[in-house]
This record gives structure tokens, C-alpha cells and sequence, in this order.
């Protein structure tokens, strides 16, 4: 990982204050990080969904266990969890269906296992908790259940679980902090972003059982990177979209598909916008076709691994996961739910208006703070909205899950709001660096650094000694930030 201005302790040569600064940043990041464990402790079981036992029995039996002993140990986990859920007033927390015991549970789930057993799921790495064609969906997501793999040898299903969800969790909050340090925000900007992402429904769902936490994380990655990209750090940026992507193809290839496509079509349509105005656009031509061409490939290899298509999500919803007989033609009814789901949506929504104004704040920060964040949060926006499009099922009305990467957008647009607007035009219409023109900014450039030094010589043969207690030859900028 890159050092972004403001993370690391910096050299020993680095001025006093400033190394003071830093480790403050370094201690803010940790101290948000810390409370964010705490609070999760009140909550290790209680997370289990009804695909949590898919994901684990995967992660089992890629661990040495035959398939029928993953298959339990995944009931009894996700019985279990449901079972030992701590109060309703906990919101990060789920429980199964009321009245259900643990006994009654596991029952239940043993006989769905017995009957799919019998009727033709006797193979794959999932346990045969439904038809072969639905499971299908599980098998072609390795990533998370490999990810979880060490977790579960070292810590078992119960804490493995928990702390593999804690190191995604802060592992994209992270990201969000170098992202927004990256882009020219101070440090405050920066821990705001990293304390947002975890106390927004993207922490949450991070934390739960489920792939859509890592998937969300590597897209922190891969913001990072495109900030990076049009910021003219073409190596490194590449590196992280690139690595990014491939890793979350893994995890929900469909996800990396949406998120490389939104942030293709957004850099190209700022790339319009910058040659209308006779801008530089390079930066942003190149991060488009990176991402054109990585969404390009994430479709060819899952068609050439014949991995679950857009189809075969329409027929999972029409069908009630493959159930009923396939419909000849999905998509008139799939639109007939397109339009139910965001009628519903969008009642909600005027009902708890929570996320209607963080993206209205989200809205104010980027029109008033010209940030190269700005198109990376509108694509990663628009990919969360376009992955719930494709499942428009109204059991997901109440959740997150599948929306989440809408709510990156607050997470790196409204912590903008902490830094000063720019007061001067940036040239060629790039946006301006919060922290442009400082004097550790200047001391990367060896121009700078010799001009210093001769400026300093020149100085010291012309001018009295300094009095005791100042240092000679140091810049003193009463309005640098922190």
C-alpha cells in the first residue's frame, strides 16, 4: 500500500510537528477502529441470514471436511446464532423466524438436506440446502468461503465469523480514510469518512456472515485506485483497480461487472464534460478505458465459466429460487417488479427519509467542494443502485445488502463539508488539493529542495543569527492544515 499524505509517522527528518500530526492521525484511525470492535462485541452471534450457511459450509468443506459434516456444522451455527441473537434494541442484529426453536431449526434444515439429497444436489462444494440450479449461485462465489478459511481454523465458526467480519470492516473504512487523503482532504476529512463508513449500513454489512461485506470492501479498493488514476498516479491506481476487481470477481463477480461498467460510463462522460471546457482529460480517458476493459473481461469470464447470468437472476425471482417451471419470457413480468419494488422503495424512503438526506448533504458537499471524489462516489453510487435493480425482490426492501454501495456515497462526500471551499481556480479545471502549496506537499519536488538550500545559504551569509529557540531556514505557514 502507497503512503498517503498523513498515515505513516513520516521520516525522521520530517519536522517535529509534523510527525506529531501524523502519529495524531495515526491514533485518531485506531481510536475509531477500537470503538468500532467494542461495540461489536455486544453482537458476535445474531448475524446469521439464511445464506450465511451456504457461505460456511463452502468454507468448510474447502477446509478438509466431507460435505454432509460441513452441512451440519453450518445448521448449527446458523440455528445457533439465531437462537443466542441479543435484544431487539441492538440494530446491527437479526433473529429467525418467531417461535422457532433451535431443536425445531435444525430440523428443519436436516430435512431440506435429506430431501435435495434425494432429488439430485449430490455434488458441489455447498451443502445441498436447495436445488442444484439455486446452490449453482453459491458455487460460483469461492472468494468469501477461501477468505474465511483461516478464520474458521484458527478461531472456529462462532468467532471466525465475527473477526472476519471485523478485518473487512475496517479493512474498507481504511480505504474510505485513503481515499479522502488521496484526493486533497484533511486529515479530520479523512477520519470523518473512515467513522461514517462504519456507522452507515456499510458498516453493518460488513460485519454480517455474507459476501457482500468483502465485495464491498475491495470496492474501497477500487475507488481508491481511480482516485489514484486521476490523480496521476497511474501505477499504483491501476494496481489497486485491477487487483481489485479480479479479487471481487471471485467474491460477487456480478458486483465487480456493475462497479467496472458505472465507472467506465461515469469517466467517460467527465471526460466529455472536461474536453467541452477544454480541459485536460487524459487522466480520466485512461482510467475509463481501464475500467471499460476490466468490465469487458469480468463478462467473459463468467460466461466462460458458465456462471449464473442476468436470466438466471429473473428466473431465481419468478420462479421463487427455481421452484416453479421456468418462464418463457422474464422480462415482462421481471419490469412488472421493477416497478412494484421502487414504488415500495420509494415510500420508504418518504417514510424514514435517512438516506434521502445524507445523499442530499452528499449532493450540497460536491457541488460545493470540487473534489476529484466527485465522479468516483457518483459511479459507485450508481453501481449499488444498479445491483438492487437486478433483484428486485421486495424481502430485500428492509435491508442493505444489496443497495450498499449507494451509501458510499455520504461516506465520501460528506466529510468535504470539514474542509474550507477553494478560493482559487484550479488550473485546467482539475479540482484543487485541500492541502495544495504546504510545505510537505513542496518537499517531495528535488526542484524544490535545492532551491530551498540555495535560498537558505543565501540567507544565512547575509542575514544575523537567529535568536535562541527559532530554527533557521524554517518556513513557518500560520494557515497549514492539519
Amino acid at each position: 500500500m502507497p503512503n498517503i499524505r498523513g498515515l505513516s509517522p513520516g521520516p525522521r527528518g520530517a519536522p517535529a510537528s509534523t510527525r506529531r500530526t501524523r502519529r495524531l492521525g495515526l491514533a485518531g484511525m485506531l481510536l475509531i477502529a477500537m470503538a468500532f470492535a467494542g461495540l461489536q462485541l455486544t453482537a458476535v452471534t445474531g448475524r446469521a441470514s439464511p445464506d450465511t450457511k451456504n457461505y460456511l459450509s463452502y468454507a468448510l468443506s474447502l477446509s478438509g471436511e466431507d460435505r454432509q459434516e460441513a452441512g451440519r456444522r453450518a445448521i448449527g451455527y446458523s440455528c445457533a446464532s439465531g437462537q443466542r441473537a441479543p435484544l431487539d434494541f441492538i440494530p446491527w442484529t437479526s433473529r429467525k423466524a418467531a417461535g422457532e426453536s433451535r431443536e425445531q431449526c435444525v430440523r428443519r434444515l436436516n430435512d431440506s438436506v435429506a430431501y435435495w439429497s434425494g432429488h439430485g444436489n449430490t455434488s458441489g462444494m455447498t451443502a445441498p440446502f436447495a436445488n442444484h440450479r439455486f446452490m449453482a449461485i453459491f458455487e460460483a462465489r469461492p472468494g468469501y468461503p477461501l477468505f474465511l478459511v483461516p478464520f474458521l481454523a484458527a478461531f472456529g465458526a462462532t468467532w471466525g465469523l465475527w473477526l472476519a467480519g471485523l478485518v473487512v470492516a475496517l479493512a474498507g473504512s481504511v480505504c474510505v480514510l485513503l481515499t479522502l487523503r488521496a484526493a486533497g482532504a484533511s486529515r479530520r476529512a479523512g477520519l470523518a469518512g473512515q467513522a461514517l463508513y462504519l456507522a452507515l449500513p456499510t458498516g453493518t454489512v460488513a460485519m454480517n456472515p455474507l459476501s457482500d461485506g468483502l465485495s464491498l470492501a475491495l470496492g474501497t479498493a477500487v475507488v481508491l485506485g481511480c482516485v489514484l488514476l486521476l490523480r496521476d498516479r497511474p501505477r499504483t491506481g491501476a494496481a489497486l483497480v485491477a487487483g481489485g476487481l479480479a479479487l471481487m470477481f471471485l467474491v460477487r463477480y456480478s458486483q465487480a461487472l456493475l462497479l467496472a461498467a458505472a465507472l467506465a460510463g461515469v469517466f467517460v462522460a467527465r471526460a466529455g464534460w472536461l474536453r467541452l471546457k477544454r480541459r485536460e482529460s487524459a487522466p480520466v480517458l485512461r482510467a475509463a478505458g481501464l475500467c471499460g476493459v476490466l468490465a469487458a473481461l469480468v463478462y467473459a469470464g463468467a460466461h466462460l465459466l458458465s456462471w449464473p447470468m442476468g436470466q438466471d437472476s429473473a428466473q431465481d425471482l419468478l420462479t421463487h429460487h427455481y421452484q416453479r417451471p421456468d418462464l418463457p419470457d422474464p422480462w415482462p413480468e421481471f419490469f412488472v417488479q421493477e416497478r412494484v419494488f421502487w414504488s415500495a422503495w420509494l415510500r420508504r424512503q418518504a417514510t424514514y427519509p435517512v438516506l434521502p438526506v445524507l445523499l442530499a448533504l452528499s449532493a450540497w458537499a460536491l457541488l460545493r467542494r470540487r473534489s476529484v471524489v466527485l465522479p468516483v462516489a457518483l459511479a459507485a453510487g450508481a453501481a449499488g443502485l444498479l445491483n438492487q435493480a437486478g433483484h428486485p425482490n421486495l424481502d430485500q426492501l428492509l435491508g442493505y445488502r444489496l443497495i450498499v454501495f449507494v451509501w458510499l456515497l455520504p461516506a465520501l462526500a460528506i466529510p468535504l463539508l470539514l474542509d474550507r471551499p477553494p478560493t482559487d481556480s484550479a488550473p485546467h479545471g482539475e479540482p484543487q488539493d485541500a492541502s495544495r502549496d504546504t510545505p510537505q506537499d513542496a518537499s517531495r519536488d528535488p526542484a524544490c529542495d535545492q532551491a530551498r538550500a540555495e535560498q537558505s545559504a543565501d540567507m544565512t551569509a547575509h542575514v544575523s543569527p537567529a535568536p535562541v529557540g527559532d530554527v533557521p531556514g524554517e518556513d513557518r505557514h500560520s494557515t497549514s492544515r492539519s
